[in-house]
């Protein structure tokens, strides 16, 4: 299925609050409820929307592993907690081996991505990072 604007729109609302009205997304995007009723029934027929906690069928979003080596003398807490606000970071782990957190990053494409990690890359501490692209989910 196509998306256009409005139906990235109508996404977007949903994100922030899977409960609002289709009557106040309407208002805000200057539709009828039932316009915004028929997008969403048919984002989800199409598969886009699997369900109302949000979360987007996989072949709408690409997803990554980064592990992040932290600097001895940085408090691996505090990065953890800097990376945890980045766009697109959706879990954190701190972790035991080469490695100090691993991180996976979920974005509509491969630039967003690379944004997010470029971001993850100037945090103060991080000093390494080995990033891994998921090409497919098997469960």
């Amino acid at each position: 299925m196509h998306k256009d604007n409005i139906d990235q729109k109508i996404i977007e609302y949903l994100k922030e609050n899977s409960r609002e009205s289709f009557v106040d997304i309407g208002k805000k995007l200057k539709l009828s409820e039932s316009a915004v009723r028929r997008r969403v029934k048919n984002l989800v027929g199409s598969g886009t929307i699997k369900k109302f906690t949000l979360e987007m069928g996989e072949e709408n979003a690409t997803s990554a592993i980064v592990l992040v080596s932290v600097d001895s003398a940085t408090d691996t807490s505090k990065v953890s907690l800097k990376l945890a606000k980045l766009n697109g970071v959706k879990t954190v782990y701190e972790i035991t081996g080469q490695y100090d957190i691993t991180t996976i990053i979920s974005a509509q494409n491969i630039s967003d991505i690379n944004n997010s990690i470029d971001a993850l890359r100037k945090i103060t501490g991080v000093v390494d990072t080995n990033t891994v692209i998921i090409l497919r989910k098997i469960i």
